[in-house]
């Protein structure tokens, strides 16, 4: 089922650089085609060397794609390969790890269940968010978890409008709005007071971050609305827009900016069996 498999692992750490090389050694057993992303290809020392491909162009030439390393890593990966329908499968060096739920310790054990045919899988939406400045789109990129407008560099509080499909939903102050998938609801819209979405729900949460009007609640909406958000004037150099806690840019006044889902979907693999609710006690130590 899987015949040429692609490696993405966590930049400059020695445990990420000890597993992929237990890894490769493994799927070269099994006669597996193995094709390493370059920069983490650059940190390894193993003969003989896997061919690299750039991870802009991985997905063209692999059945799955193994992320080494933490949730972080993963949603990386998941924006770079989204386009090419590959699925996805994640080894956790990390902490929590919602995302990438198979141990070190268990990972021979797991990948041969995988390449057996023995997982389960599901999908997942990203969202694709577009900045627009004076009628012109001025930056634009997806993410897996959220998408956050936010105060920086400063403690004042921001002004923004948000409408769903066109229609206003509030004039806020506050220090920013998580507008979030359900992988990202146990993320940064988790410890901002939002709700925990099941994975599969087809639902966009809307989390205000300290909201200067207490009755300010989370919102959860169709995932299938347009979400725009409108910077008030007199914010210039005060407001950014950031994906996923990776990518940034900053926004000026009367930036708009419009998000909805992304047509692709992610594919996850995980070991057979796999729970979210037991994922949940564990992560989050609900006994």
């Amino acid at each position: 089922m899987f015949n040429t498999i692609g490696i993405v692992g966590k930049f400059s750490d020695p445990s990420v650089s000890q597993t992929i090389t237990t890894l490769v050694q493994f799927l070269g057993s099994r006669q597996k085609k193995i094709l390493l992303e370059k920069t983490i290809a650059d940190s390894l020392h193993i003969t003989p060397a896997p061919q690299t491909v750039e991870l802009a162009t991985l997905g063209q030439h692999c059945d799955l794609a193994i992320v080494v390393g933490g949730d972080g890593t993963l949603l990386h990966a998941a924006r770079a390969l989204a386009d090419h329908g590959i699925p996805l499968v994640g080894i956790n060096l990390g902490r929590l790890g919602f995302l990438v739920d198979i141990s070190p310790d268990e990972m021979l054990a797991r990948m041969d269940e995988i390449l057996a045919g023995h997982f389960d899988e599901d999908t997942r939406f990203l969202l694709e968010s577009q900045v627009v400045r004076n009628d012109a789109v001025v930056n634009e990129g997806n993410a897996f978890n959220d998408v956050v407008v936010h105060k920086w560099n400063s403690v004042r509080m921001i002004e923004f409008e948000t409408y769903v499909n066109d229609q206003l939903v509030h004039s806020q102050r506050s220090d920013g709005l998580i507008v979030s998938t359900p992988t990202g609801s146990t993320a940064y819209a988790l410890s901002s007071g939002g709700p925990i979405l099941y994975p599969s729900l087809d639902a966009i949460v809307l989390v205000p971050v300290c909201p200067h009007t207490l009755s300010n609640r989370p919102l959860v909406i169709s995932s299938d609305s347009l979400i725009e958000v409108a910077v008030k004037q007199g914010h210039q150099n005060h407001v950014r827009v950031t994906l996923d806690g990776q990518l940034n840019f900053g926004l000026q006044d009367g930036d708009r900016i419009k998000i909805k889902k992304k047509d692709k979907p992610v594919r996850l693999i995980h070991p057979e069996g796999h729970d979210h609710f037991q994922i949940l006690r564990a992560k989050l130590r609900w006994g």
